[in-house]
């Protein structure tokens, strides 16, 4: 099993559309470039789909957000994400 790499993870990120988070419309890119920086991140590999979680933490706010980014190519689109503050 191998795993993504840091680079692989953010490339990931950015190609993922915005999607509808519980509350409003949180998309990875909008979120790097307002200074969100990411804490930590998992990622996962299975036969058909590579998938992460990222932490993002940004010094005004006080929560943090939680995004899941996949790329599944038995799915279309392939590329999927999810972001939502967590407080």
């Amino acid at each position: 099993m191998k795993t993504l790499g840091l680079a692989a993870v953010l490339a990931l990120l950015l190609a993922a559309p915005a999607v509808a988070a519980t509350d409003e419309n949180i998309s990875i890119e909008t979120l790097l470039k307002a200074g969100w920086q990411i804490a930590g991140y998992a990622a996962a590999n299975q036969a058909t789909a590579e998938s992460a979680l990222i932490l993002l933490q940004h010094a005004g706010e006080s929560y943090l957000v939680q995004c899941r980014a996949s790329y599944d190519v038995t799915r279309s689109p392939s590329v999927n994400s999810h972001c939502y503050k967590l407080r």
